[in-house]
C-alpha cells in the first residue's frame, strides 16, 4: 500500500506465534501500510519470545518487557531481578512495560485476597518505575480503574514524564490533560471508533497531533468494522483512518505525524 508507513505500538503477538501464525500477521500488517509494530512484554513467557521475533524480523518487530499488573502474583519479585538483563542482550528492548496497576480484574468476592494482590502490584510497579529511571528508557503503563494512584506513583518515582505512556488511554479529556500538562501522553486504540466512546475521542481531540500515538492492543479491542473479532497489526489502518477524521486531517498527514511520534518516543 503506497503512503507513509503506520506504527503499531502496543501490540500481543503471543497467540499468533504459538498458533505459526506469525508470517501472516506481518504479511497482512504490510499490506495495510503498517511499517512495524511494537510487541509489549507482559510476563516472563514473551519476553524471550518477543526478543527472539525482533531479531528474526529486523525494524519491523521491536519489543519491550515489563510484569503486566495482571502477572503480578506472590513470587513476582524473582521475575522482576530478570528485566534489566534484557538491555545488555540484542536486541536490546525499546521500552519498560507494560508495568502498573489493575483494579478491574481483582477478585470480586474477596476483599482480603483483592487487596493482598493490589499490594504486590503496588510493589511490583513502584520497582518497574525504579528501574525505569535508572535505564532512562520509555515506560509502557496499564491503568485500569487506578489512575489516580497510576499518576501519583509516577510523580513519586521521579521517573521522567517525557518517557511515558499511558496505553490504551480509557479516560477523558480531564485524565488527558493531566498526563499531558506532566510531559506525558496516552496512546488510542481502536476504542475510539465505538459509539459510546465519546470521551475517549474528546481526549484525543484534547491531546492533538504532537502526541498522538497509536495501537491495536491485539488480539484485544478490535476497532471497527472489525469489533467482536481478534485483532491484529493490519487494523491500526481503521483506528488512524478514523483518528484523521476525527481530527480534520487527511490520512497522510496523520500517518506521518504519529509514525514519527512513534519513533522519537520508543528511539526506533
Amino acid at each position: 500500500m503506497p503512503g507513509m508507513g503506520l506504527i503499531d505500538t502496543h501490540t500481543h503477538l503471543e497467540s499468533f506465534a504459538r498458533s505459526g501464525e506469525i508470517p501472516a500477521v506481518l504479511q497482512r500488517a504490510a499490506a495495510a501500510g503498517v511499517e512495524a509494530m511494537i510487541a509489549i512484554g507482559t510476563d516472563a513467557e514473551d519476553w524471550t519470545l518477543y526478543r527472539d521475533l525482533a531479531g528474526q524480523h529486523v525494524g519491523i518487530v521491536h519489543y519491550s518487557v515489563g510484569l503486566h499488573p495482571c502477572s503480578v502474583d506472590e513470587g513476582w519479585a524473582v521475575r522482576q531481578t530478570l528485566l534489566e538483563g534484557y538491555w545488555n542482550s540484542s536486541p536490546r528492548p525499546v521500552a519498560l512495560g507494560e508495568i502498573g496497576l489493575d483494579r478491574y480484574h481483582l477478585p470480586k468476592n474477596d476483599p482480603a485476597a483483592a487487596e493482598r494482590i493490589l499490594g504486590w502490584q503496588r510493589a511490583a510497579f513502584a520497582e518497574g518505575l525504579a528501574l525505569a529511571r535508572r535505564l532512562d528508557c520509555p515506560v509502557v503503563i496499564h491503568s485500569r480503574d487506578a489512575f489516580s494512584e497510576c499518576v501519583e506513583m509516577i510523580d513519586t518515582s521521579g521517573v521522567d514524564w517525557r518517557k511515558v505512556v499511558f496505553h490504551c488511554f480509557s479516560g477523558g479529556p480531564a485524565e488527558m490533560a493531566e498526563l499531558n500538562q506532566r510531559g506525558g501522553r496516552g496512546s488510542i486504540t481502536g476504542i475510539i471508533t465505538y459509539k459510546n466512546a465519546d470521551a475517549i475521542r474528546a481526549a484525543a481531540r484534547a491531546q492533538g497531533l504532537d502526541k498522538l500515538l497509536l495501537e491495536t492492543d491485539a488480539p484485544y479491542l478490535s476497532p471497527l468494522p472489525h469489533r467482536g473479532k481478534p485483532n491484529e497489526p493490519a487494523f491500526v489502518r481503521h483506528t488512524a483512518e478514523f483518528c484523521a477524521g476525527l481530527l480534520g486531517i487527511d490520512y497522510e498527514r496523520l500517518a506521518e505525524a504519529t509514525t514519527r511520534n512513534a519513533r522519537v518516543f520508543f528511539g526506533l
